[in-house]
């Protein structure tokens, strides 16, 4: 390999370490419903209780322009879903808000009674890594746990419990993986492309 073959594979592996980790998670507020009139009062909440916002994290809202908005309140605007002290409203859908800061974020649907109906959503920004929240939104199960034929079977065999059946933690981000896996692939890239 000559020197400047080395040079560039060099600059190239610095470059790729030098961008630092990617902490940020892109929330998508409603999962598949996305934005829009939910089946009850508290499924924004619902969808945001397992969470966790953090700084450089982003909340997307999709909605399609001109089928909604978008407005950012202060708290007693977002208990009584009035307009009075509006910060900001958007309405060209899809919406992504970048959290910069710390604290508590309140956004409703400005559109007929959707606010009232529950489209509303608070959200808290901490100084941390974002998180989806569980790791698997269902319960593993070990290959020996019985399961019941049906719901209505009168004696179901007791569940074996195993190591799976604990809580796991927290979803990290799956930026990190990707930027690892990108930045894996760049530098064999570079590397296999000095020798071809």
């Amino acid at each position: 390999m000559g020197t400047i073959q080395l040079a560039v594979f060099m600059l190239a592996a610095i470059g790729c370490f030098w961008m630092g980790s990617v902490s940020a998670m892109d929330h998508i507020v409603g999962g598949g419903a996305g934005w829009t009139t939910p089946p009850n009062k508290t499924f924004f909440q619902d969808w945001a209780f397992p969470r966790t916002f953090g700084v450089g994290d982003r909340l997307v809202f999709p909605y399609r322009p001109g089928s909604g908005n978008v407005v950012v309140v202060n708290k007693e605007d977002f208990d009584k879903c009035t307009q009075k002290n509006v910060i900001y409203m958007y309405y060209n859908g899809p919406t992504i808000i970048n959290f910069t800061t710390t604290g508590d974020n309140y956004y409703y649907s400005g559109v007929g009674k959707h606010c009232e109906a529950g489209q509303k959503l608070h959200v808290k920004v901490v100084n941390q890594k974002g998180s989806s929240g569980k790791l698997f939104p269902f319960k593993l199960v070990s290959k020996d746990t019985k399961i019941a034929a049906a719901p209505d079977t009168a004696a179901a065999a007791p569940a074996k419990s195993s190591a799976l059946d604990a809580a796991p933690a927290p979803a990290k981000s799956s930026a990190t993986a990707i930027q690892s896996a990108g930045m894996a692939s760049g530098l064999l890239t570079i590397f296999f492309s000095l020798f071809i």
